[in-house]
């Protein structure tokens, strides 16, 4: 046999694949009671026990080809627009109904349509409408907000998808026991799902919860302990533990907390402690036995996690920062306005070349080098009959050449820097210079 799944369903169905070999996966076209269907194969060729077979079995008719492929886009789009107008013709004739979900089969000739109602309602006069419209065979089929919910699908409470549009095959009987076995607050807010209903969940540990609540005792049960003689107080079946008030502890003392194999039960549930005798020996006390953990290892990182070159593997990590001139003790701070302070003065003159000396001892050397240059002017540079020019220093804007300054003065000249002009002789700092006509 193979196991199949039709679509926007979770239920397989087993089908006889003849002498075909199916993978898991693969798409086939299976015989069904409503004639050939598209499905899925979830589980390839295996045995099943006949106990599990529903005869007659069906077979498989043939693995899906493109032209199935594309017959199934055609009647997804075909669905959407049947939805569409179904909408439109439930409006018109005014039915208090609510349509869930169109499916059409595999050829063509069925295309059914799911409702959602309060009660009962004559659809007659809509299927009408709609057999002439698709000239198909109609059905209208009501369902409930469960299966609407598995339809639709969505996210519940967990933040996961819903578990009936998942993996669920049917519909799990819940009740309201069911929560208060598991001692879940009654809120129904709290225990339902989207749909309205009690959720699906409540099933999965009910079990788990019947067989701990036989060898848990109930509440106000009179039992014995280690510290002697109580009344249980509430009962935790998922740890197996129970709370206790001792007959010997004080009114405000607070109870203590037993593990169910500490405890010996004398009266299980409500009732007088009449004619119960009270056993001399008291139970031994649960120790858990810890585990010693196993001593783990850290792997040593033998290699740096970042890339250095192998020339400065032996270099401080200043030296690895800075500028790759390989100049020592040189600082990267940077002058970013204002006045230098006299910390950096020693910055300054190690950034100096070799050679040379203090700023104040390289002026007075240009000085002495201009002196000498301007004797022996007429030696050393060009006629402008040879072609060269005087190279001119560019004056800033504004500022008129004065006259009777010669070019060498001017390059002599201090700057100025910012700020306002001052005149030497400290009058009143206004601008003296005299205006160029």
């Amino acid at each position: 046999m193979i196991s199949v799944r039709f679509r926007g369903g979770c239920k397989n169905y087993f089908f006889d694949p003849g002498d075909m070999q199916v993978k898991m996966g693969d798409q086939v076209i299976v015989e069904t009671a409503q004639g050939p269907e598209f499905a899925t194969c979830t589980e390839a060729n295996h045995e099943v026990e006949d106990s599990a077979i529903v005869k007659p079995l069906s077979p498989v008719l043939r693995l899906a080809t493109e032209n199935d492929r594309r017959t199934v886009e055609l009647n997804k789009k075909k669905e959407s627009e049947a939805f569409d107008v179904c909408e439109k013709r439930i409006a018109a004739h005014g039915l208090e109904m609510k349509l869930v979900n169109v499916s059409a089969s595999f050829d063509g000739s069925k295309i059914i349509f799911f409702f959602t109602a309060d009660g009962r309602v004559d659809f007659r006069e809509l299927v009408r409408d709609l057999a002439s419209v698709f000239r198909a065979r109609i059905e209208l089929r009501q369902i409930g907000v469960r299966d609407e919910a598995k339809m639709i699908g969505g996210l519940g409470i967990c933040g996961r998808p819903f578990c009936c549009s998942q993996f669920l095959d049917g519909f799990m009987p819940v009740s309201i026991k069911m929560a208060k076995t598991q001692n879940l607050s009654l809120n129904p807010t709290k225990i339902s799902g989207t749909c309205g209903r009690l959720m699906c969940c409540l099933k999965y540990e009910q079990n788990a919860y019947e067989d701990a609540a036989k060898r848990m005792p109930k509440a106000e049960s009179f039992v014995q302990t280690p510290d002697g003689p109580g009344n249980v107080k509430s009962v935790d079946l998922l740890r197996e533990t129970v709370k206790v008030s001792l007959d010997a502890a004080a009114p405000s003392e607070p109870l203590k907390c037993y593990h169910n194999c500490e405890i010996c039960i004398l009266r299980n549930g409500k009732g007088s402690r009449e004619g119960i005798e009270i056993p001399p020996d008291r139970p031994e006390r649960y120790v858990v036995e810890k585990q010693e953990e196993e001593e783990f290892d850290a792997p040593m990182l033998t290699t740096p996690f970042y890339m250095v070159d192998t020339a400065l593997e032996e270099a401080p990590v200043r030296e690895k920062i800075g500028a790759p001139d390989g100049s020592e003790g040189k600082s990267r701070r940077r002058h970013r306005g204002g006045r230098r302070r006299s910390g950096s003065k020693a910055a300054t003159e190690a950034q100096q070349p070799k050679g040379q000396g203090k700023p104040s001892q390289q002026k007075k050397t240009a000085k002495s080098g201009e002196e000498k240059s301007g004797q022996q002017e007429g030696k050393l540079r060009p006629s402008k009959a040879q072609g060269q020019k005087k190279p001119q220093v560019p004056r800033p804007e504004g500022k008129p050449a004065e006259s009777g300054e010669s070019g060498e003065a001017r390059r002599r000249r201090s700057h100025h820097r910012g700020g306002r002009r001052r005149n030497k002789g400290g009058g009143g700092g206004e601008n003296t210079t005299p205006k160029s006509e």
